[in-house]
């Protein structure tokens, strides 16, 4: 199994040392030839800010490879989607068993998120430093 994991992809634009890259993702089926018939096979497009230290050798329109490494996916998964769930829940059944009231405990479950995700923005910066990304001409 591979430790990186890369996607290539076109540039949009590059502005103070960042290069926004557009992705498209497609499923596993989407290559398929009878993929236009059938409901299964999808495709989006997602957009990466890529910060470079040195963006003079890159162009707009120009093929390129954004990858990074394994553990710096998990990461982000961990921070983006394992933490609030954990959290999410932990806030659910601690409430729900302090107050038995249902509609309580899903509201201040939920309602655990909004400080959890704006914390999480304050520290965008300190986030950045550890998930990044690199660029590869293709």
């Amino acid at each position: 199994m591979s430790s990186k994991i890369s996607h290539s992809g076109v540039i949009e634009s590059i502005a103070d040392g960042c290069v926004k890259v557009r992705i498209l993702q497609t499923s596993a089926c989407a290559g398929c030839k009878v993929a236009a018939h059938c409901n299964a096979s999808e495709s989006k497009v997602k957009m990466v800010d890529v910060a470079c230290a040195d963006s003079t050798g890159y162009h707009k329109g120009q093929q390129v490879v954004v990858s990074t490494s394994l553990g710096v996916a998990n990461r982000a998964l961990i921070l983006g989607f394992g933490l609030p769930l954990l959290l999410l829940v932990s806030v659910l059944v601690g409430v729900l068993f302090l107050t038995s009231r249902e509609g309580v405990a899903a509201l201040s479950a939920i309602g655990v998120l909004i400080p959890y995700y704006i914390i999480l923005w304050f520290l965008r910066d300190s986030v950045s430093r550890r998930v990044s990304f690199q660029l590869e001409v293709a």
